[in-house]
């Protein structure tokens, strides 16, 4: 009887260790091809004839990120070619003989309006090489479409559509959930146009809220339509006629009548076309190189060995005190410092995707970009999509300010959240609680208790206080009157174009012009460009992620298209207790 008890103990200890020891094999494994990015089956040339091909789908982040371990163990669908790549992408390939000429796969992009634009400017300018941009799709979104008028010509599906409708922007309020449930958001802010608190403590959109993002979609929409009525040779009337009239909806052959597109054909068939325009045989394959391989082979015959070293920091997502994601004041302070005294930097370029997020962090960071400046090296700022309120706390002491005409920025505000669960504890589970405390204020901030007068009134000078900090950093910064700040704060966002009429910004362009601008600044014959933070991959920092990962990835997946839900009431027990934060807002 022990004797078979024995057996069967080893044998099932052997059967996990054995189980142990083949996950272990397959989680190297995971981590090899993750490491790798799959460069082994990458090319290592580019050949004649070939075709630089722009697949729009997925995600385009700022940069080409690591490979995620997450990512590779659950199958995600990876994000696009970083912007940063298709934009050199498209810039080399103009000079380069073997390139022929661009195809724009359109299949549905995730993008901010501002990278959509950098993108559009990068293949206008491709152009003046007279090598030709063809775009094909079977369903073209507004997004993709504005990409594609760019091309020389557009081509659909036969049974496929274009959806041309405008511009919005929605919000989802959430008090009356909050109050069924015992939640009360206890807010303290400054600004008018403050509206990220909104959400918490409104049914719908106040009218400064509603006043300031009619402007500025307004302002973007005639910017886009600009654009379109250029690139497609149509009066801007006749685009809107086609957000009006639903086109989305209508027979695709009425497409080519408006001019919408330039050719319906099945996409063999216009991949027939692809080889007649660049020389290739019936019976031959299509030479197509994707943004992410093309530069990995032009970095490595390109490389520049010049000590003159541009630093483009990138500060992208919300900004936090310390943590792994997003902008992190305690890892990127320091960096900054370590970029001063680095005598083979010549420049920082800041480039500034985010809403912002902790006061406290912002002005840390405000801070180390200051001591950089005191080194006499040029400090630049480049907005993307979005650099407000944090984002814009960050940039404001720039010596120059970069922004698309379509950037979101401003909100020069500061608002703070302190909830208060006492009606969910109380009324809805049944708990209760009692405090002893030496002094009256010994258990602030208490959020089974909703705070008291005193407390709220000191709460509101911390937020007065930190507002005057911000806008006279502002100030500073820009060379300008506190009154003149303020005249253009109290939290409204703005627009890149009304931004540089109203003095925020100073000129109009993306990364690329601020960098050519610094260059031509310093002077340089030769100069290379060094991104920081590393991209590198740490493969032991992700395998101690992977549980939050799967975690996130569980609650999305069962959640669906509530998920934002969840995310909004999640966040206001993440908030840093002083925030400088602009609404999370979706424009489409």
């Amino acid at each position: 009887m022990m004797k078979k008890f024995l057996i069967s103990m080893l044998g099932a200890l052997a059967g996990f260790w054995i189980a142990i020891i083949f996950s272990a094999i397959a989680l190297f494994v995971v981590i090899a091809v993750a490491i790798s990015g799959n460069t082994d089956s990458a090319p290592t040339e580019i050949k004649d004839k070939s075709i630089l091909h722009i697949k729009l789908s997925g995600a385009i982040e700022e940069r080409k990120t690591s490979p995620q371990l997450a990512d590779e163990l659950y199958g995600d669908k990876p994000s696009s070619a970083g912007l940063n790549n298709i934009i050199k992408a498209i810039t080399d390939a103009a000079e380069d003989k073997n390139i022929s000429g661009i195809y724009l796969d359109c299949d549905g992009v995730s993008a901010g309006i501002a990278t959509r634009k950098s993108i559009v400017d990068a293949l206008i300018n491709f152009k003046e090489s007279g090598k030709w941009i063809v775009s094909y799709s079977d369903l073209y979104t507004q997004g993709d479409y504005y990409i594609a008028c760019a091309s020389d010509s557009i081509f659909l599906n036969p049974v496929g559509s274009v959806d041309v409708h405008g511009l919005s922007s929605t919000t989802f309020f959430f008090k009356d959930m909050l109050d069924k449930i015992g939640i009360e958001a206890q807010i303290i802010k400054v600004g008018t146009f403050k509206s990220a608190v909104e959400p918490f403590v409104l049914n719908e959109m106040s009218e400064p809220n509603r006043k300031q993002q009619q402007h500025y979609l307004n302002r973007i929409w005639t910017e886009l339509c600009a654009g379109i009525s250029e690139m497609r040779n149509v009066a801007v009337e006749e685009i809107n006629s086609w957000a009006d009239s639903l086109i989305v909806t209508q027979d695709p052959k009425t497409y080519h009548e408006r001019k919408i597109v330039d050719k319906l054909c099945y996409r063999h068939q216009f991949e027939d076309v692809l080889k007649r325009m660049c020389g290739v045989g019936e019976d031959e394959d299509l030479r197509l190189i994707t943004p992410n391989d093309y530069c990995h082979i032009s970095n490595t015959k390109d490389f520049s060995g010049s000590d003159n070293k541009i630093a483009v920091l990138y500060a992208v997502g919300d900004i936090v005190d310390s943590g792994d994601g997003g902008i992190v004041g305690r890892d990127m302070a320091p960096l900054i410092l370590d970029l001063a005294e680095d005598d083979d930097i010549k420049g920082l370029v800041l480039r500034v995707n985010s809403g912002g997020g902790s006061a406290f962090a912002s002005e840390q960071i405000w801070e180390a970009l200051e001591e950089f400046k005191k080194t006499g090296k040029p400090f630049y700022a480049s907005m993307g999509d979005v650099a407000a309120s944090g984002g814009y706390y960050i940039s404001c002491g720039a010596d120059r300010i970069y922004a698309e005409p379509v950037t979101l920025t401003g909100s020069i505000g500061i608002f703070g959240i302190i909830p208060c669960v006492k009606g969910l504890l109380n009324d809805k589970l049944g708990i209760h609680t009692s405090s002893v405390s030496t002094n009256a204020n010994g258990n602030f901030p208490l959020i089974s208790e909703p705070m008291t007068d005193i407390q709220r009134f000191r709460m509101q000078e911390n937020i007065n206080r930190g507002y005057e900090l911000f806008v006279s950093r502002c100030a500073e910064g820009r060379d300008m009157p506190v009154d003149s700040i303020k005249l253009v704060a109290e939290g409204r966002v703005w627009d890149g174009m009304t931004a540089h009429e109203i003095g925020l910004v100073d000129k109009m362009g993306g990364l690329g012009l601020a960098i050519d601008d610094m260059v031509s600044e310093l002077g340089l014959e030769d100069h290379r460009i060094i991104e920081y933070p590393s991209p590198e991959f740490k493969w032991w920092e992700q395998i101690t992620s992977l549980s939050t990962s799967y975690k996130e990835n569980v609650i999305a997946n069962e959640l669906g298209t509530i998920k934002p839900l969840y995310d909004a009431v999640k966040r206001i027990d993440e908030l840093a207790p002083i925030q400088c934060r602009m609404e999370y807002i979706n424009i489409e």
